[in-house]
């Protein structure tokens, strides 16, 4: 009964958040291509690909877990030559991100809708080995089904936010039932495990493994050569001393030029960086750039014109750079960690020795900023002030 509740529940939820997602494809761009391929219909090149033979079947959902998953395939590969392996992903910046890199013999394709006849059709074509799930994503009817094809499932670097932890207490009924059906869960700290027990897991089958997050770090060195030509693009220099805001969210630009207002006559070399964790928002982080009276260049329009004024702020509009802007760095602020709640990634910043500042709210890397802060390697503020 209460596969059948949710089953009738998921396609009224579906229809409802559809009109939003709908526009933000539009103002983001990326989503359109492929898209039929989120109701399992792939063109011919990608079904013939499929058909050469079963897979490992690897999920992602954005940037940061594309990494660890493809940090992921390629230690596994390393101990098994000639595995293959299919990722999916659930955004356009994920694909990008993962098409760089994804060996020859792997396929990608965007994850399916959670409904029992798109899942049938995908199971049928992609015929996985395994299921190896990343961080946070229970889907119920994908975790089901391959349960009962036999398929193991598992999870890899595993977290559970307060939010989350919350969302998914409310509806233990059915994810008791889902957590129950892994084979595998590796988790980042002890806390995770005691919350994925909480909910439903088997104890003996809940693992501490740390972040994975270290190791994606290590793997993915920043090209000091590409942010400095990125700089000089953007008519800024090694003499600057810049302060980056990474990955951030509404709120937090604003917060950032404020602060650049008051320290630029202490520091007349000093510029800001502004990397938006959506580039979508770049017209409304304009908008605040201009209300305030500052100088900017944008990204993705391209080198700052021969004899233009230095700008006093860039605009990383672009996907892919944050990593390499992190090394010229003088000064890091890690988004989504003062006006919203979650927190980005800091060990990135951390892995390229830049002073890291973040805020209150860093719920998705609790355990990451403990090891941090007991280490004396980041400053945690409590407001904008």
């Amino acid at each position: 009964m209460i596969w059948i509740v949710y089953n009738l529940f998921f396609p009224v939820l579906l229809a409802l958040v559809l009109p939003y997602y709908l526009l933000r494809m539009a103002r983001r761009g990326g989503y359109a291509r492929g898209f039929l391929q989120r109701v399992g219909i792939y063109d011919k090149v990608v079904a013939a690909r499929l058909a050469e033979r079963s897979r490992i079947w690897v999920h992602a959902v954005s940037v940061g877990e594309t990494m660890v998953a493809l940090r992921f395939i390629e230690r596994w590969r390393k101990l098994e030559p000639g595995v293959a392996f299919v990722l999916t992903v659930n955004t356009s910046t994920g694909q990008a991100l993962a098409a760089k890199s994804l060996h020859p013999d792997d396929v990608m394709v965007y994850f399916p809708l959670d409904t029992p006849v798109v899942l049938a059709r995908v199971f049928r074509m992609l015929r996985p080995e395994r299921l190896i799930l990343t961080e946070c994503e229970f889907w119920p009817n994908l975790i089901r089904m391959a349960s009962r094809r036999g398929v193991p499932v598992m999870l890899i670097n595993g977290r559970m936010s307060d939010r989350s932890y919350r969302g998914y207490q409310r509806f233990r009924f059915l994810f008791r039932r889902v957590l129950a059906m892994l084979d595998r869960l590796c988790v980042q700290g002890e806390r995770d495990r005691e919350r994925f027990i909480a909910l439903g897991a088997e104890p003996g089958r809940v693992q501490v493994t740390g972040s994975a997050k270290y190791d994606v770090a290590a793997q993915a060195p920043a090209d000091v050569s590409v942010a400095a030509a990125i700089l000089a693009d953007s008519g800024l220099g090694a003499g600057d001393v810049i302060l980056l805001g990474g990955s951030t969210w509404a709120g937090e630009e604003a917060v950032l030029m404020d602060l650049f207002l008051r320290l630029r006559s202490r520091y007349p070399a000093l510029r800001l960086v502004l990397v938006p964790r959506h580039a979508e928002r770049r017209d409304a982080v304009v908008e605040l750039i201009c209300a305030r009276g500052l100088t900017y260049v944008q990204r993705s329009k391209g080198r700052l014109p021969a004899g233009a004024e230095r700008p006093d702020v860039l605009l990383a509009d672009t996907t892919g750079e944050l990593r390499h802007l992190y090394a010229i760095a003088s000064v890091v602020f890690v988004g989504k960690s003062l006006t919203q709640h979650g927190g980005q990634n800091p060990i990135e910043p951390a892995a390229c020795a830049r002073p890291v500042v973040v805020g209150p709210n860093m719920e998705n890397f609790r355990d990451v900023v403990e090891d941090f802060l007991a280490a004396g390697a980041v400053i945690q503020v409590r407001n904008a002030d």
